[in-house]
């Protein structure tokens, strides 16, 4: 039977699984930081959201494909790979000449990290049983918030002590140890078959997500050029599915997609996405644009996300003995829109508490939504469709935070247009180009008032999402659940 051997060191590839994870965890809020530097030098300015853009697009595009590919060929060499990938991309950022070079390198990186976080996540269900699982998750979300701390600390002493290319060659040595981790550590057998690779329906689905994606990050575009891309996204949309339905190796498995289990964990977390991208960026506004208050309160704020989601996860498996595991799924997603909804309470004169037990609720809510659906995936499914569960999952909560920060962000401006009756919309724009810009919203009455109406529409769409989130879930079938929690 294909899978993870006897002669795998468990502790020695977690530590692998790790060390993956903080270079990918910390490469965002790394990058973040040292951007003005790099734009400074390089110039381009008008091209600066393409540097995350870029990454970002290719992440996206890549999960479902490498999930495929893990199964195929096994998890270890597809894995290298994309470590292998991102490694070399970094080593090339360092080197950009321009920031179109740069763009381009960024873009190799996120093909290589498209590769890591689901791929990793598959391992961990190779690895462990379900009641197991959560420890090692709750590894791994810790990692998360402890690169939310560290990273643009780090960003910041690299930028001040050493040239900026440093901030992507940090990665090396990290990525080289979790190479050599895998590669000794990590022993698999996978399904001995000749299988062959939907090339046709890859380059569809390329096509496909890259025009999707452009769409919504380029929205401000001439209305010919979005025609243009919506029309060749339907129609490669369209063909993909029609080639999927052919081919015996599909690219994404539409009857993989229409099991109940994968189909709500689905849907639970592409909304899950487009609520946490959410408070993720609308939330500091509000702490800093209408309740007046510093960054760094503003950051205390959202940190009550980044401290619920691992305490969550660690906590996980006494919630699967004492409530179920489809209790503790439902549970989780309930508490996405518990936490969104104190959101609308929010006022100008509101404590920041409030909206840090807000975040920390959702955070909590989103460690046991992600967790649980994950499990429950990989779970239903045998070791050889395992990755693509497994990357279907990552790749709608990606999905659904890039649509979401788009969709949002909108939201946002139509809001101030609307309330802000010209003259105060200008201002508001104005304000938010400038370096102490938030600080001049909340000190001013009338932009107060108009800033806080808008933010409140952009939190109404998050409960929104959090509450599509908890429906998804509630159609989770009892079942799988609970066939699951006996094992």
């Amino acid at each position: 039977m294909p899978g993870i051997t006897t002669s795998t060191n468990r502790n020695l590839v977690v530590a692998s699984i790790l060390l993956a994870t903080f270079m990918i965890a910390t490469e965002a809020t790394v990058v973040a930081t040292a951007m003005p530097n790099i734009v400074g030098e390089l110039g381009g300015f008008s091209r600066y959201s393409w540097v995350f853009a870029a990454f970002l697009f290719a992440q996206c595009t890549t999960m479902m494909i490498y999930g495929k590919l893990a199964d195929i060929h096994g998890r270890r060499p597809i894995l290298m790979i994309g470590i292998a990938l991102f490694l070399g991309g970094s080593l090339l950022c360092g080197f950009a000449s321009s920031l179109l070079s740069l763009i381009a390198f960024r873009a190799l990186q996120g093909i290589g990290a498209g590769a890591i976080q689901p791929l990793t996540i598959t391992i961990v269900g190779d690895l462990y049983k379900l009641e197991e699982r959560g420890r090692v998750q709750g590894l791994a979300a810790g990692v998360w918030a402890a690169s939310a701390v560290i990273g643009p600390l780090a960003g910041a002493l690299i930028v001040d002590a050493l040239n900026w290319a440093w901030i992507f060659w940090i990665n090396i040595p990290i990525g080289i140890l979790a190479l050599v981790g895998f590669g000794i550590f990590l022993r698999e057998n996978p399904p001995r078959r000749y299988s062959h690779i939907d090339y046709t329906g890859m380059l569809l689905f390329i096509v496909a997500m890259v025009t999707l994606l452009v769409i919504v990050t380029e929205f401000d575009a001439g209305r010919p050029i979005l025609a243009c891309l919506a029309l060749t996204c339907v129609v490669s949309g369209a063909l993909f599915i029609r080639a999927e339905q052919r081919t015996a190796e599909p690219i994404i498995s539409l009857a993989l997609w229409g099991k109940r289990p994968i189909a709500t964990s689905i849907a639970a977390n592409f909304f899950a996405g487009i609520a946490l991208i959410g408070i993720t960026t609308v939330l500091p506004l509000y702490v800093q644009g209408v309740l007046g208050r510093s960054p760094m309160v503003s950051g205390t704020a959202l940190a009550a996300l980044i401290v619920g989601w691992p305490l969550s996860t660690f906590l996980a498996r006494r919630f699967y003995k004492s409530v179920g595991i489809r209790n503790t799924l439902q549970g989780g997603s309930l508490m996405l829109p518990a936490g969104a909804l104190l959101l609308l309470f929010l006022n100008p004169a509101t404590h920041p508490a409030v909206a840090a037990t807000g975040a920390f609720l959702m955070g909590f809510g989103m460690g046991l939504l992600s967790l649980t659906s994950i499990a429950v995936v990989q779970d239903s499914v045998e070791w050889s469709l395992r990755g693509s569960a497994t990357a279907s999952v990552m790749f709608a909560r990606t999905l659904g935070n890039t649509l979401g920060a788009t969709a949002l962000g909108s939201i946002i401006n139509i809001g101030i247009d609307r309330y802000g009756y010209g003259r105060l919309s200008a201002l508001i724009h104005a304000s938010l180009s400038e370096t102490n810009g938030l600080s001049t919203l909340a000190s001013v009455r009338e932009l107060q008032l108009v800033f806080d109406k808008s933010l409140h529409w952009a939190f109404a769409g998050i409960v929104v999402a959090a509450t599509c989130a908890f429906i998804a879930a509630l159609l989770m079938p009892a079942g799988r659940c609970s066939a699951q929690g006996e094992s």
